[in-house]
């Protein structure tokens, strides 16, 4: 394969999407269209990628970062005018791959097909056709009477023979460079002062330079997006294929249609995804999960075999066989060890809790430090905030801390320690040591605690 490169035109201000936002940058499933392309483009093999933008290229450079490189069209003077600047940018390289920033559909398979296709044809153009939608609106693809491509007639131009051709123009275009430039710059504008590169196909026609085309039977792939609705439209469709993708890899999903998974989400193998879940940004989980029903995972680790139903679950990590909710929100920050059961409505933030501790319903644990086989008891809270600054609460192993208690950090509570139920707890507890009351005071004495020490086996079963 000779020397490509990839071209993304984003430049489009999309005053159809009525929005302050460029219309390349608004997000399906997870990631803005312009960057669906580039990844497009990227894993089809075109390791070179210029992004033409507007004037204001600061969102693009962000969303993008330095994967790309920048070209700006200063004005909107049509897809000829913003490729032309590129052309800088592409010194060298043998042929230019034409992508839209608003249409993030294309598969890089399709990509790669085009580019051996012009390779074997060495014809000037190579551009992607459709049979397979709704042509209302798109341009027909002409033809001479022995099948050669002759021009891309725009609907409004076009007579009733033409409009009834089923065969149209996807808007995709592997083109050869040095024929590229050339011709460019030569384009007549339209009547407003535009360029478009649909009309190259006839100058490459006329000149015998020779235009051949690659067909997709998928109708998405042509699915450009012009307002919210076309938006709503593309997402629907990327969904469709991301829990196609998962389910042949071996995740069920009884309902697929209420599930909504974005595209940078990876999945394990036996995972079960119920209804109405939504899995977002950059999440993992693991193999033999159950996630919902009602569940929102949003940029989190999740490890093997955990269960979390119709909670809340951001930022955050879960190793192997944590069990959270039904109604708990597990923030930002927060790492929870294996074999951590997390029960009804309960709220974990910045903190860790150590493997087997078992947090019941309404409780809290914030800006926390928790070891192994802790025990807290509903509707406890580490309160963390005086007003001024939040302080951390550190809370040994096999603690047991009671129910209603209020531990009122910066604060201790020692290894085998335990707190009465509705205790105010406001100074370090030691080591096996019992408070209760309100202040709490120590109480002398203590009996052995009742739970057996988290290196037991039995605590998971007995806690269960």
């Amino acid at each position: 394969m000779t020397n490509y490169a990839a071209v993304i035109l984003a430049a489009g201000l999309g005053t159809r999407m009525r929005s302050r936002t460029p219309k390349a940058l608004h997000r399906v499933c997870g990631r803005e269209m312009a960057s669906l392309a580039l990844g497009a483009a990227r894993d089809a093999g075109l390791e070179q990628a210029v992004v033409v933008t507007p004037p204001d290229d600061a969102g693009f450079r962000a969303a993008l970062g330095d994967d790309a490189l920048y070209a700006t069209q200063p004005q909107p003077l049509g897809t000829g005018n913003a490729l032309l600047q590129a052309r800088s940018a592409l010194k060298g390289v043998d042929n230019i791959v034409v992508l839209y920033g608003d249409a993030p559909l294309i598969r890089s398979r399709t990509l790669v097909d085009m580019m051996r296709r012009h390779d074997e044809s060495e014809a000037a153009v190579t551009l992607l056709t459709s049979s397979a939608v709704n042509p209302d609106g798109m341009g027909r693809i002409a033809r001479a009477a022995d099948g050669s491509i002759t021009a891309i007639v725009e609907q409004e131009y076009a007579d009733d023979k033409t409009r009834a051709i089923r065969d149209v123009n996807s808007g995709f275009y592997c083109f050869r460079a040095v024929w590229l430039w050339q011709n460019l710059e030569q384009l007549p504008p339209s009547p407003r002062g535009e360029a478009f590169l649909t009309d190259l196909i006839q100058v490459a026609a006329t000149q015998g330079m020779g235009v051949v085309s690659v067909s997709s039977d998928d109708p998405d792939e042509a699915m450009g997006v012009n307002n919210r609705i076309q938006l709503a439209e593309a997402e629907q469709a990327l969904r469709r294929r991301i829990r196609q993708r998962w389910m042949l890899e071996g995740v069920t999903m009884p309902d697929p249609s209420s599930v909504y998974i974005d595209f940078d989400v990876a999945l394990g193998q036996d995972t079960v995804v119920m209804p109405n879940t939504h899995i977002r940004g950059r999440t993992r989980i693991g193999d033999g999960c159950e996630i919902g029903p009602n569940a929102v995972i949003d940029n989190a680790i999740i490890g093997d075999c955990c269960a979390i139903a119709s909670s809340v679950v951001r930022d955050s990590t879960l190793e192997d066989g944590v069990n959270v909710g039904p109604f708990s929100h597990i923030r930002e920050g927060a790492y929870i060890e294996s074999g951590v059961h997390i029960g009804t409505s309960a709220e974990v933030k910045n903190s860790r809790l150590g493997t087997q501790t078992k947090m019941k319903h309404f409780s809290a644990v914030l800006d926390s430090d928790l070891g192994s086989g802790v025990n807290i008891g509903a509707g406890a809270t580490t309160c963390n905030f005086d007003g001024v600054a939040k302080h951390r609460t550190t809370i040994e192993s096999d603690a047991f801390i009671g129910s209603g208690t209020r531990l009122v950090s910066p604060i201790r509570v020692g290894e085998g320690a335990a707190t009465g139920a509705g205790a105010v707890v406001t100074r370090d507890v030691a080591d096996g040591a019992l408070v209760v009351g309100a202040p709490a005071r120590e109480m002398p004495n203590r009996k052995p605690p009742h739970h057996k020490p988290s290196t037991d086996k039995s605590l998971a079963k007995a806690a269960g």
